[in-house]
């Protein structure tokens, strides 16, 4: 299944498309669920079904709307890879926030869920930090989120709890960047790191190649965990 569904921007001028994943009955909360640097792909809408039935509400928003509405590509496809790199760049992360925020305010006033959290992978763990900092979300979580270094400055606006996922042998986030996440973080109240020793990005996907098993099972884990408390 593809997109579902659609969102009004903040402004109310242009909507977006999501997936949206429902549960059987009234949900226990919603969880948006921030996609990769390769869109609301499959594996994107493997997630949103998996808390779906685990009795939340899954919103996949398409981030990249503004580049091209609807891009899923397969990180184990060179070309793909290669072009979702190149999105990364394009994308603007501040107006991506703020769509993110039209998602929160959607699933609040159109869907009636009140307790909203997010979990993002990638540029969707960026995302879910910046998410953390800038808007009233109920709870966060980032898997192998890249740059948190350069945005350690907005960690005093962190005001509800958030869960990062960092592998240590990431090929996009350095030893030195989770030297300064853990020096930045690991004192903050509203802020748990867990560290994942010898994995690399992506280890959490639900497709692919770059998927370990016993390390996505035990993130997933501690997640759904933190989620059970955090948004119960």
């Amino acid at each position: 299944m593809s997109l579902n569904a659609t969102i009004p921007t903040l402004d109310g001028d242009h909507a977006f498309g999501a997936y949206v994943a429902k549960p059987d009955g009234t949900p226990r909360a919603a969880i948006i669920v921030i996609q990769e640097i390769f869109g609301v792909n499959p594996g994107i809408r493997q997630k949103c079904d998996k808390l779906a039935a685990e009795g939340y509400l899954a919103v996949a928003p398409d981030l990249f709307w503004r580049i091209e509405p609807g891009i899923q590509l397969d990180p184990d496809v060179e070309p793909e890879f290669q072009r979702a790199l190149g999105l990364f760049g394009e994308f603007d992360q501040d107006t991506g926030i703020r769509d993110i925020e039209a998602t929160i305010r959607h699933i609040r006033t159109a869907l009636g869920v009140s307790k909203v959290g997010c979990v993002g992978y990638c540029l969707g763990g960026r995302l879910a930090y910046m998410t953390a900092a800038r808007t009233d979300i109920d709870a966060s979580v980032g898997y192998y989120a890249v740059g948190i270094d350069g945005l350690l400055g907005e960690k005093h606006a962190i005001a509800h709890p958030l869960m990062l996922h960092i592998p240590t042998n990431d090929g996009f986030v350095p030893r030195e960047t989770q030297a300064a996440m853990h020096e930045g973080l690991d004192d903050h109240p509203k802020v748990t790191l867990h560290d994942y020793d010898g994995l690399d990005h992506g280890f959490a996907t639900e497709h692919g190649k770059r998927r370990n098993e016993d390390a996505a099972n035990l993130a997933d884990e501690r997640t759904a965990a933190f989620f059970a408390q955090a948004l119960g």
